[in-house]
């Protein structure tokens, strides 16, 4: 699916398929970008021919800038903010639900809802330069609707840690420690060396075995559906504030110097 900026790809090859997403802006996540994720993630995890996902973005700096500064500072009311919002509980629950495992491919940095995307993943896999941020509380909103996938993989205390110091990286090496990363390889050749590894055992393994395994894992969110709706109120409803708006615009003159 190509859009005017960005777009999101997927292939399938020998049981494996690769899910790529892509934005111009530090592969950062627009609604419709979201939106494609979530309906790809859907339906490759219903179709019969895959096994295994991977899960990964385009480039070689980024993987994931979080949600798009210029949608946001656009967002007029409560009911578009939860729109916005909801792309991100779509994607997350479209991965939580979906039958096959999904392999994260972190190439890069990761920044608020990306690391929402790497929390949902079922195994993660990046470099040591892949440090994270979650800076939503640096600009009036706070990881509301990734927070429960974050605080699953990495525990209430690190999550919090991460929400609360919301200006500063945790290293590659932290993350994984944590349980955000399952492995950390020095080169992405190391790294994409390792995931196609272990796509090639997935891939023939029993699927039944796997679809079971994978429902165990994400035993206890099951009212997620809901959970991440509300959550997505309530940044819809913090993103209209003076002081987001204000946050919002001094990180994109700062980024545009």
């Amino acid at each position: 699916m190509q859009h005017a900026e960005g777009y999101v790809r997927s292939e399938i090859d020998h049981g494996i398929a690769t899910i790529e997403f892509f934005h111009p802006s530090s592969n950062s996540l627009p609604g419709a970008i979201l939106n494609d994720l979530a309906k790809t993630i859907n339906d490759i995890g219903m179709d019969d021919r895959v096994k295994v996902i991977i899960l990964r973005s385009a480039g070689d700096r980024a993987f994931c800038a979080g949600a798009s500064f210029d949608e946001l500072v656009a967002i007029q009311s409560e009911a578009q903010g939860k729109v916005f919002f909801s792309g991100f509980a779509s994607v997350i629950n479209a991965m939580r639900k979906c039958h096959k495992f999904i392999i994260g491919r972190v190439h890069g940095k990761a920044v608020g809802g990306g690391v929402g995307l790497v929390a949902a993943t079922d195994y993660a896999v990046a470099v040591e330069s892949a440090s994270v941020k979650l800076s939503e509380l640096a600009v009036g909103i706070g990881p509301f609707v990734v927070g429960p996938a974050v605080e699953r993989k990495i525990g209430l205390s690190c999550f919090s840690q991460l929400a609360i110091d919301a200006s500063e990286w945790r290293s590659g090496e932290w993350a994984k420690k944590h349980g955000l990363y399952a492995e950390l390889h020095t080169s992405v050749e190391e790294m994409d060396d390792s995931i196609q590894q272990l796509a090639e055992r997935l891939s023939h393994s029993s699927p039944d075995a796997m679809a079971q395994l994978k429902k165990a894992f994400w035993h206890g969110t099951e009212h997620w559906d809901t959970l991440l709706s509300e959550r997505a109120a309530i940044s819809g409803r913090l993103v209209l504030s003076e002081f987001t708006r204000n946050a919002i615009n001094k990180f994109k003159a700062k980024a545009a110097q």
